[in-house]
């Protein structure tokens, strides 16, 4: 067993890279399922916008993967 500590990253993606913008869209709509829309309302943010948030965090974390 290694005595190594575990950090966040070790349990999911490392989310450091994205706007805080980009990170809260990603986790609220990817991570714990909320819609887009529903979370659009929330924001008071158009869809089209999360959207784009999303899919500029998908880009830069498939980026950063090995």
């Amino acid at each position: 067993m290694s005595s190594e500590q575990m950090t966040l990253v070790d349990f999911g993606p490392d989310l450091s890279a994205l706007t805080e913008a980009e990170r809260e869209a990603y986790v609220s709509c990817r991570e714990n399922g909320i819609g887009v829309r529903e979370f659009a309302r929330r924001t008071d943010r158009r869809p089209g916008t999360i959207g784009n948030l999303l899919a500029r965090a998908e880009e830069k974390l498939e980026e950063g993967s090995p």
